[in-house]
């Protein structure tokens, strides 16, 4: 059975403001230093992403692969592999909780699981790597206001 990673940062900003951040894909590859491309495949009734192809290159993963969002409210959203080159599994959720001083507390928990043959402290090394950067890029975009960039997804300088 696979474990799972986690690890939590508090963001300044409120938490619809961190999930519009968390929800817009296309960007991306302009704040995690993980994925190089993101390409919403479809959408839900809602209008919010249900299936994405991500193009992962995190060190030991590499990685095509496509996951499906589900929507649990608006402080929420877990994802599930759809299908991959390299991965077995790839389940993991953004949880966020409003924070004193209207901040946010975000958890990002993961799990990964490889077709290849991988010991298992290297693949929780990845995961941690994954959350860490992941983390650390979502609190950088979402304080330095890139988040309401302009339309043509120039980031502030």
């Amino acid at each position: 059975m696979a474990e799972h990673t986690s690890s939590s940062i508090t963001i300044e900003a409120a938490p619809a403001e961190v999930m519009g951040v968390i929800a817009d894909f296309a960007r991306y590859p302009e704040w995690t230093g993980e994925v190089k491309e993101a390409e919403v495949l479809s959408k839900d009734a809602e209008g919010r992403a249900e299936q994405v192809r991500l193009v992962l290159d995190a060190g030991a993963i590499k990685d095509d692969h496509t996951l499906k969002y589900t929507w649990d409210g608006p402080h929420k959203v877990s994802w599930s592999l759809v299908k991959s080159q390299m991965l077995r599994a790839l389940d993991g959720s953004y949880a966020l909780a409003a924070a004193p001083g209207g901040h946010t507390e975000v958890t990002y928990q993961l799990t990964v699981d490889v077709k290849i043959p991988m010991l298992g402290m290297i693949k929780r090394k990845a995961e941690k790597v994954i959350i860490d950067r992941a983390l650390a890029g979502l609190k950088k975009r979402v304080e330095s206001g890139a988040a309401a960039g302009s339309a043509d997804g120039a980031e502030k300088a």
